[in-house]
């Protein structure tokens, strides 16, 4: 049919179609920028303690023009972020990051067909010892009754455990052992003895015979423990050390704590107060001392890591030097006796290298060379002072009871040793001691300095410590690991013991080379003194090592054949 339309009338027919068209040209304008947000960075770690970063949202709302044809578009994204960060002392790490975003675009026209577009996404992430990932899309469309949902959901463990690497092995008969990745045995605990090997080549043994405890270390000797005497409610037990012919004892008090007993060292002796405050303050002028060690290779062995102090001010930075000389040489003579084993076929050649971690020969990142700092060192000399400080008030209480000793308080049913004291965070490290760093493990030394973080024990008796220094080879300053309390306990006595030493050494130089005269340096007993060495204890100690190398031995052929699990 043909019609003829005039000038006007095509003019209004193009204007009413134009108006229908533009509208559906926006919409599909915003329906093609309604992708999901992106997945936002998780958040950095951070080395301080806590760190929370703030929340923030954002809102923005698109509406388009309304026409006299009723076609109208509304797009509203919805986007809330939300980040947090916590690292807790003993390495716990949590991260937490939410993301979503929502995405609705609605057109309607006068036909009133309608669609609907909506697109979530989540993703969230998290880190403690597990890390997981969840994205879930949903698209619903209401034009042709239509919904499509994904959700795809990811996890991933990365646990920073601090239980060693390697495996647990079941022995036949009883006990246990734990294998290092690389074959080493780590430690054996069979019929009542405790078997640890270091990576450095070190062996501790702890049993109990016949209520005595004994201990004995490569590079150290050891010692007999037996229940002493009970006084004032307080039970004290003797030490006889034994160490290449040589014996010497000492008084030890029992602490009862979480179920567990620990040793403190006892003072045999005290000097009279009036010495204490001329080791505690300053002398009238800083003495040049000359300790006479520059041809030992001990000394220039641990030389980038420690150097005396120039002059002494005061006898506790000559008494810091002495304790800290007197554990690198421990160190020094424990090396040089473990790689003397090794060379002899004791451990099978394993423990000599003392750089090869326990992760199938892989370095456990020792630290680098790196100098005992000033400010580590004045915490030390800081807790020398704090010692000598609280031995002369145990001096004039032994002065003024009629025991003519220092009588302690009883003991408490459930008192923490002095190694939990909250007044005692810096502990020099007197025995070779393995912990787990990072999952890896790595060694401690005599002489490295740790930092105890945490004052209550978890369920191992163990606690949170810091590496404050470390010699080269050994676990890294700054880490932080875990330590049992019963050694960070032998730490403060060991201190407390080469204190009474270095206490002694002073006496016996004051008034010479150049150090000022003290004052009375004469001494009293303590109200328990240790009673004379046992003579026994070699021949215990020799028995107990023997036994140890016949048990490593069947270990060593049974978990070689694969052990149970």
């Amino acid at each position: 049919m043909n019609f003829k339309m005039d000038g006007s009338a095509l003019r209004k027919s193009i204007g009413v179609a134009l108006m229908m068209v533009v509208p559906a040209f926006a919409g599909a304008q915003h329906r093609g920028s309604s992708a999901p947000a992106p997945h936002a960075a998780p958040a950095a770690h951070a080395s301080a303690p806590s760190h929370a970063s703030a929340p923030h949202a954002s809102a923005p709302s698109h509406a388009n023009t309304s026409h006299t044809n009723t076609a109208s578009h509304t797009t509203t994204t919805n986007h809330t972020a939300t980040t947090s960060h916590t690292t807790t002392p003993n390495r716990s790490a949590t991260t937490t990051h939410t993301n979503t975003a929502s995405h609705t675009t609605t057109a309607s026209h006068g036909t009133t067909p309608s669609h609907t577009a909506t697109t979530n996404h989540a993703a969230t992430t998290s880190h403690t010892t597990t890390t997981s990932h969840t994205t879930t899309t949903s698209h619903t469309n209401t034009a042709h009754g239509t919904t499509t949902t994904h959700t795809t959901t990811a996890s991933r463990t990365t646990t920073a455990s601090h239980t060693p690497p390697g495996r647990n092995v079941s022995l036949k008969g009883g006990g246990s052992a734990s294998v290092r990745p690389n074959g080493q045995i780590r430690s054996i605990n069979r019929n009542g003895m405790q078997i640890n090997h270091g990576m450095h080549g070190g062996r501790t043994i702890v049993a109990n015979h016949n209520g005595a405890r004994v201990v004995s270390t490569r590079g150290r000797g050891g010692y007999v423990q037996r229940s002493y005497v009970t006084r004032g409610g307080r039970s004290y037990y003797s030490r006889t050390y034994y160490y290449h012919g040589v014996y010497r004892s000492g008084v030890y008090v029992g602490y009862r704590y979480g179920g567990y007993n620990y040793y403190g060292y006892y003072h045999p002796y005290y000097y009279n107060p009036g010495f204490y405050g001329w080791a505690y303050n300053p002398w009238v002028a800083p003495v040049t001392w000359g300790w006479g060690w520059g041809g030992s290779p001990w000394y220039g062995y641990y030389g980038a890591y420690w150097n005396p102090y120039p002059v002494y001010p005061s006898a506790a930075f000559w008494l810091t030097d002495y304790l800290i000389a007197a554990n690198l040489q421990a160190a020094y003579a424990a090396q040089a006796e473990a790689n003397a084993a090794a060379a002899e076929g004791a451990l099978n050649a394993e423990a000599s290298n003392d750089e090869v971690a326990s992760n199938g020969g892989q370095s456990s990142a020792p630290s680098q060379p790196v100098a005992l700092s000033p400010e580590v060192k004045q915490a030390i000399a800081d807790e020398v002072k704090a010692q000598i400080e609280a031995a002369q008030a145990e001096s004039a209480k032994a002065g003024s009871s009629s025991g003519g000793g220092a009588q302690p308080a009883a003991a408490a049913s459930n008192q923490a040793p002095p190694a939990l004291d909250p007044a005692r965070r810096i502990f020099v490290v007197a025995d070779e001691l393995d912990v787990v760093a990072d999952g890896q493990e790595c060694a401690l030394t005599q002489g490295d300095v740790i930092t105890r973080l945490t004052d209550t024990p978890d369920g191992d008796q163990k606690v949170n410590v810091s590496v404050t220094s470390s010699k080269k080879g050994d676990c890294a300053a700054g880490k932080s690991v875990l330590v049992a309390v019963d050694d960070l306990q032998e730490m403060h006595n060991h201190f407390q013991e080469q204190l009474d030493a270095g206490m002694k050494e002073l006496a016996a130089k004051q008034g010479t080379g150049g150090m000022p005269k003290a004052p009375d340096t004469s001494t009293k007993a303590s109200d328990v003194p240790p009673p004379a060495p046992d003579k026994t204890a070699g021949k215990t100690l020799e028995d107990q090592d023997k036994a140890a190398d016949q048990t490593e031995s069947e270990v060593k052929q049974e978990t070689a054949s694969g052990g149970s699990q």
